[in-house]
């Protein structure tokens, strides 16, 4: 990957079949495996869509990396076939995102997708012109009757997914119209070539395009030749590999946080490397009740080296007044780096930081011009490298959420930790609005407990990405018995979702929620109304602060 933006990388080889990339910053560098013998290039040009592209190509066991349009890495070997991402931009735009198509069509297969194609067919001399009406939603695809590789096995009319003002009114000349909807002439075509190059004017992508997934498989296995051996136990294998020869004998420590990335990450480094892994795993007081305790026994089921340390009176102190959520943030990232220095200061010969960053962390954090740009900055532990002079290593960076848990059931991981709701870093220091204390968060730990064990009882749990409980500060009248009350409420809030980037409100049966209700209320002194929160992400976020 680029890495952070800012920050120049150079590729190191290590082996004829192993090479990390390292970037150098300072005190620090950034470690990752690269071990992939083949994989497809996705160059992004800011389409909100382009995660979904390599999500899909992941589900087909095809590698594949998404880059920005204007730092495309070096066209080696091992890259089977580009794709060329949409776009909020059109082409007709006299400062347009543009690539050297000639080059990347001499290295092997093209797949224009939207802004894409209609860059390949201006390109090469179509015309690309603003359309009557914005063409988006769903559209029925009808094949030419041409023969061509990409839609072999497609049916000869099926739904596509449309999304684009602007449209091709009329191809190069040495291309052909191999589908067309409706409502335009050109809905795929294929351009001649040395290599093979297609351009669709639609979202093979999205789940709306019902064979968008065959296509995509056309793409990759029979135009690029791709083996589709990206597996679990492929990526244990080479990740277990590139561990022990990039570590050594040194010795690494993690953050654990008892969520799956964290986990996984720790698995497959203790598979490597054994004792030399040291995992820290700090109770900041805003863990879910009983957290601490019970994630500690899960570890010792998996044989880890773990130092638990409990420093939840430093974290209330700190958050002491505290109100605004950014400076909540920061005084907890403050002391969970004092409290982690500490530790590791313990550990001799740590040479090494590993840490849980997955893929869409990676993505968000290289800014792309159009709506993919950064969303947020990178989320893990800000401030130890520079203090530590440790290198990092990131075993978990080329996966995607849905790819890490299955890499942990490949790998044991138990199930209540494989299939853990994603928690926030800052735990419920964010679930809680308002200022923090231990009197509050002890509350919430126990309507968010009541909350989980309903969930589970009924069913839910798994069936939803992500649910929490959140403390309102604001107090209402109720009445209890022949007593009036002025206590807490709480909101309850449950997504679901694929990674995180969007999300949509689970529709819990009414029944079921008034059963969560009610226990809340009943079992928890303190809190006498629940609310539902029902927004979804966008225009809300999945965390309150």
């Amino acid at each position: 990957m680029d890495g952070e933006a800012g920050v120049n990388n150079s590729l190191i080889n290590i082996s004829p079949n192993h090479s990390v990339w390292m970037v150098d910053s300072g005190k620090f560098q950034y470690l990752c495996g690269r071990f992939m013998t083949e994989k497809i290039l996705i160059l992004d040009f800011g389409s909100q869509y382009t995660q979904l592209i390599a999500r899909r190509l992941r589900e087909l066991f095809v590698y594949c990396e998404i880059h920005p349009y204007n730092h495309i890495p070096e066209l080696t070997s091992d890259i089977k076939g580009i794709i060329l991402s949409g776009s909020p931009c059109s082409v007709n735009e006299t400062d347009a995102p543009m690539v050297d198509l000639d080059t990347l069509m001499a290295h092997g297969p093209l797949l224009g997708v939207c802004y894409g194609a209609q860059m390949l067919a201006k390109e090469f001399g179509g015309v690309v012109s603003r359309s009557d009406h914005r063409e988006y939603g769903r559209a029925t695809m009808q094949r030419s009757g041409n023969e061509n590789t990409l839609l072999t096995g497609l049916s000869n009319e099926s739904q596509v997914w449309m999304s684009h003002g602007d449209t091709i009114t009329a191809l190069p000349n040495n291309a052909r119209v191999i589908a067309t909807t409706e409502s335009i002439p050109v809905a795929a075509f294929e351009l001649d070539s040395t290599n093979p190059v297609f351009g669709i004017q639609f979202h093979p992508e999205v789940y709306h395009s019902t064979e968008g997934l065959a296509l995509l498989k056309n793409f990759a296995y029979s135009i690029c030749g791709c083996a589709g051996d990206w597996t679990p136990g492929h990526f244990i294998d080479e990740t277990v590999a590139n561990i022990r020869q990039t570590v050594g004998t040194d010795q690494v420590i993690l953050g654990l946080s008892g969520g799956v990335d964290s986990s996984v990450a720790a698995l497959l480094l203790h598979k490597a490397i054994g004792k030399q892994l040291h995992c820290i795993f700090i109770d900041n007081g805003l863990l879910r009740k009983n957290e601490f305790a019970l994630v500690q026994d899960a570890y010792k089921q998996l044989d880890l080296n773990v130092i638990a340390v409990d420093s939840s009176q430093q974290f209330y102190d700190a958050l002491k007044g505290l109100t605004d959520p950014e400076d909540k943030r920061k005084a907890i990232g403050r002391v969970f780096v004092e409290v982690f220095q500490e530790e590791s200061l313990k550990i001799k010969d740590a040479k090494w930081l590993a840490q849980g960053t997955i893929y869409p962390d990676v993505i968000e954090s290289v800014s792309v011009k159009g709506p993919s740009a950064t969303i947020k900055s990178h989320h893990n532990v800000g401030g130890l490298p520079e203090k530590m002079s440790l290198k990092i290593i990131e075993p978990l960076r080329s996966l995607f959420k849905d790819e890490v848990r299955r890499v942990g059931d490949a790998m044991g991981l138990p199930h209540e930790i494989l299939h853990r709701h994603p928690f926030p870093g800052p735990g419920l220091g964010i679930r809680i609005l308002g200022d923090i204390t231990e009197a509050k968060v002890k509350l919430l730990q126990e309507a968010d407990w009541v909350y989980m064990e309903k969930l589970r009882e009924y069913g839910w749990y798994e069936k939803i990405w992500q649910a929490g409980a959140i403390l309102l500060p604001i107090q209402s009248v109720g009445v209890m018995g022949d007593e009036r009350t002025y206590e807490q409420v709480v909101a309850l809030r449950a997504v679901t979702s694929t990674d995180g980037m969007t999300a949509d409100w689970v529709h819990i049966p009414y029944d079921i929620l008034a059963d969560i209700s009610n226990s809340i209320i009943n079992r928890v002194r303190g809190i006498n109304r629940v609310v539902y929160d029902i927004s979804s992400k966008p225009p809300a976020t999945i965390e309150w602060e």
